[in-house]
């Protein structure tokens, strides 16, 4: 498994850059990858960053857009705004989690 230097922390990785191990990530982490992404953080980005770690921790799975909208009561429309183009793995990356089944 490969590894990375973020943020000064030595984290495990996939081939795409996603974190592989969920208690190596922290917000200053976070922080890092969302502006290798173009991102700058704001607390509302934070609100769903967490809402997404927490509903990770429950279901060992990464939520799609459509349950960061029904269950987590962030908009579609807004996570559009919030992580670009192609929020449900922007989001995924940023919170240190796997891709969503699905995405690309």
């Amino acid at each position: 498994m490969p590894t990375a230097t973020i943020a000064g922390h030595e984290v495990q990785t996939n081939d795409e850059g996603f974190l592989t191990e969920y208690d190596e990530w922290n917000e200053e982490i976070g922080t890092e990858l969302a502006g290798n992404i173009g991102i700058e953080m704001t607390d509302r980005h934070w609100e769903l960053i967490r809402w997404l770690r927490e509903d990770f921790k429950e279901k060992n799975e990464t939520a799609t857009t459509r349950r960061v909208n029904s269950v987590g009561g962030f908009p579609t429309k807004e996570q559009f705004q919030l992580f670009p183009k192609k929020p449900a793995r922007k989001m995924a990356y940023v919170a240190g989690l796997p891709k969503p089944h699905g995405c690309v």
